[in-house]
């Protein structure tokens, strides 16, 4: 390499400079720096204006939907030459053809996301579902997490997506929110910090952008941004101690992108009603010069009726533009957004170096993507290759680490030599449970649990449905009766196999064992049985607060190998607060 005279050295440190906050990949060279910097000089000469006012544009791609709608789409990125595709549900064979086929019909190669935040199964349902971000957040192996999204980023690369719109890094401190909870990694900020930086690098250390969301911060809402928009009433110092915290830990740790939503928050801008999404205050005054954030920063979903019950498309991209997004996600009017955003630089409204500004991001994170090339995926046997055993073992795996034993006061746990009885309650299934529970077991209905000897150890099962991330977790209260019946005269572990805020309005004081599993599916179910068989430790940690007596870091462990080793018939607990 020629060595650098002073003037280009100072420029090359510059360039570097303002990049600090930007995904780059890992061990570049300065010459590596200096020919990503000349592709994008070059590529953004090259583009008219009206192709580089599309780099700004993310539209979705459904295809579980006709093909007036493909169609659509097609015109879109041939038409409005968009800079990318965030990819809904549901075919995923037929998703690799049509990216293949519109990377084609693009001069720029489009950025491809998606919402991959348990996998690509949030999607496409073909592909193997990974643990949800609270599931995550009582591991306390943070390593796990990042071999989970390294996996995820395995998954994206087979279906030429680039961008997983992930990890959500809300602190989820209200049990009753409609639309973070299960989605959340908890409701304590070091945690959700930790889990989050191991996700973000899982997927960057293997070439697939991150997206930290939903800023400034989602985890106190009452109201689904889906439907209308949420406020988020808290003071300044509340705000940055719990809300913002995530977002400025991450800031400096090279993650690529900051998702921005839609919530009024009053003590961050003043107009009424209007969404941090498109508040200037709130994108350029507080994430870019205030937090100094020099990534991607892309809106929420702007057909999110939080916005667009309020906002015409079009208007909605150009408002968002002038706040300071680089980015429009799922626009519903790219055409019109382009008219309006070139009429506010006509007008002296948007200088042409915002355009400038957020292009040369857009088209220098797609360098670093590998993007300046764009070699074709094969979509045969893509279902397979989504939904393997290498997933199955990872996913138990991580379900196994989550496990959370709140308390065992009778020291039921493990099983083995046990005669057990087992009653699965709720609307979810069970059958793999009780299947992998063992032979001896014997599964009770909830009306026949009177036929139970008195004294016998008991599963009470609380299967909650597993369909989606935005279920409640309200117990029924036939279940809590009969719960409370048991308790009477039984040794009960209860198992609940959903959100730890199930047990936020159950009594627990009667009952001798409690285990949280998080998810009611096959890999949490078989991991579940395993652990109380004594196959596997136990060392999850609760993390969020549920109620004043079972708080965030509340766990116990049981480690049956340990306990093999001294006494057959005994076993090893700790209790620690969360690290």
């Amino acid at each position: 390499m020629k060595k650098l005279s002073y003037t280009s050295l100072f420029i090359f440190l510059f360039i570097s400079s303002a990049i600090t906050a930007q995904y780059q990949p890992k061990n570049l060279s300065k010459e590596d720096i200096k020919k990503a910097h000349q592709w994008v000089d070059k590529t953004y000469k090259s583009l008219s204006q009206d192709e580089k006012l599309g780099q700004l544009f993310i539209v979705a791609l459904y295809t579980n939907k006709d093909e007036n709608h493909i169609s659509q789409i097609r015109n879109i990125v041939v038409n409005d030459k968009i800079g990318g595709l965030i990819l809904m549900q549901d075919d995923a064979a037929r998703e690799i053809n049509l990216v293949n086929e519109f990377q084609q019909k693009s001069k720029v190669p489009l950025i491809i996301g998606m919402d991959a935040e348990w996998g690509l199964y949030q999607r496409i349902a073909a592909a193997h579902k990974f643990p949800w971000a609270m599931t995550l957040g009582a591991i306390q192996d943070k390593n796990l997490i990042e071999q989970m999204s390294a996996k995820i980023a395995e998954d994206c690369h087979r279906m030429g997506i680039n961008w997983d719109f992930a990890p959500v890094v809300d602190v989820n401190t209200n049990p009753n929110n409609p639309i973070i909870g299960n989605r959340s990694f908890g409701s304590e900020v070091d945690n959700v910090i930790n889990s989050a930086l191991s996700y973000s690098n899982g997927l960057q250390n293997n070439n697939i952008l991150a997206a930290i969301k939903h800023f400034p911060g989602h985890g106190d809402t009452s109201t689904d941004s889906h439907l209308d928009l949420p406020v988020v009433s808290h003071s300044l110092d509340r705000l940055n101690s719990i809300e913002l915290a995530p977002f400025k830990a991450l800031m400096d740790k090279g993650i690529g992108g900051v998702m921005v939503a839609h919530l009024y928050v009053p003590s961050l801008e003043p107009a009424k009603g209007i969404p941090a999404s498109v508040s200037k205050n709130i994108i350029t005054g507080l994430l870019k010069e205030k937090l100094g954030y020099k990534g991607l920063i892309i809106t929420d979903a702007l057909n999110m009726g939080a916005v667009a019950n309020k906002f015409k498309p079009g208007e909605l991209d150009a408002m968002a533009f002038k706040a300071g997004n680089d980015i429009m996600l799922f626009s519903q009017g790219v055409a019109d957004g382009k008219k309006l955003i070139q009429k506010a630089i006509d007008n002296k409204e948007i200088p042409q170096s915002r355009v400038e500004e957020s292009v040369k991001k857009i088209l220098l994170t797609k360098y670093f993507l590998g993007l300046d090339h764009y070699t074709p995926n094969n979509s045969e046997n893509v279902n397979n290759d989504l939904n393997n055993n290498s997933h199955k073992v990872l996913v138990q795996n991580l379900y196994s680490n989550a496990l959370t034993l709140l308390k065992d006061d009778k020291k039921l746990l493990p099983l083995t030599g046990k005669q057990v009885y087992y009653v699965p309650l709720e609307e979810a299934p069970y059958q793999t449970f009780a299947n992998q529970l063992g032979s001896a077991v014997i599964i009770k209905k909830a009306n026949e649990v009177n036929t139970i000897p008195a004294n016998s150890t008991v599963i009470v099962g609380l299967h909650k449905d597993n369909s989606t991330a935005y279920k409640p977790y309200k117990i029924s209260a036939e279940s809590k009766k009969i719960l409370s019946e048991l308790t009477k005269n039984q040794n009960i572990i209860l198992n609940v196999f959903g959100s730890a805020y199930a047990l936020k309005d159950i009594d627990i004081s009667k009952v001798s064992t409690v285990l949280v599993s998080y998810e009611n599916n096959d890999d949490s179910m078989t991991a579940t049985a395993d652990a109380l068989n004594g196959k596997t430790k136990i060392w999850g940690r609760l993390p969020v607060l549920v109620n004043d007596q079972l708080k965030a870091g509340m766990g116990m462990d049981l480690n049956p190998a340990a306990a093999s080793t001294t006494n057959m018939n005994s076993t090893v607990f700790t209790t620690s607060k969360q690290q």
